[in-house]
């Protein structure tokens, strides 16, 4: 498995179809997506300031899945967020994720965080149960209840 830096301007139709395929698995729908170039815009920008946090995931030359990681603030103290975790349909359920999570643990060590967080649906049961595997937990519900804060730490 390899992880290469996103390049937004070459690879805009697949950034799109992740992100959409997540909301989609997540919350059943992409109603709430949003407008397409915010999403680019903001992929643009945090590229910038954390090129190894969003990468595409290879496997054999070809792209398989997306991680989305940064670091923020949160109650006063620097935190590492995994805005996604994603990997094409037929590639889940085989392990990948656990190498995946890895890659994220690797980053937010070198980005001196020893805690990280992410967001989840409630009804996204098989995501939910993998987090709890790698050793995450539930902070509590926000934005009204659509999804819940999880938090994990290194």
């Amino acid at each position: 498995m390899q992880f290469e830096k996103i390049n937004v301007n070459q690879n805009r139709e697949k950034l799109i179809k992740f992100r959409k395929d997540s909301f989609q698995v997540s919350f059943e729908n992409t109603d709430d997506f949003g407008d397409e170039s915010v999403y680019l815009n903001w992929l643009a920008e945090k590229t910038m300031l954390f090129p190894e946090g969003l990468v595409f995931v290879k496997e054999a030359d070809k792209v398989i899945g997306q991680l989305e990681l940064t670091i923020r603030e949160f109650e006063g103290r620097k935190i590492g967020y995994v805005h996604l975790y994603y990997l094409i349909p037929d590639m889940r359920g085989e392990g990948r994720g656990s190498m995946l999570h890895q890659y994220a643990k690797s980053f937010f060590t070198k980005n001196k965080v020893n805690e990280f967080h992410l967001r989840v649906a409630p009804e996204n049961h098989v995501a939910i149960n993998f987090y709890k595997k790698i050793g995450m937990e539930e902070v509590g519900p926000e934005l009204g209840g659509k999804v819940i804060r999880m938090r994990g730490y290194l």
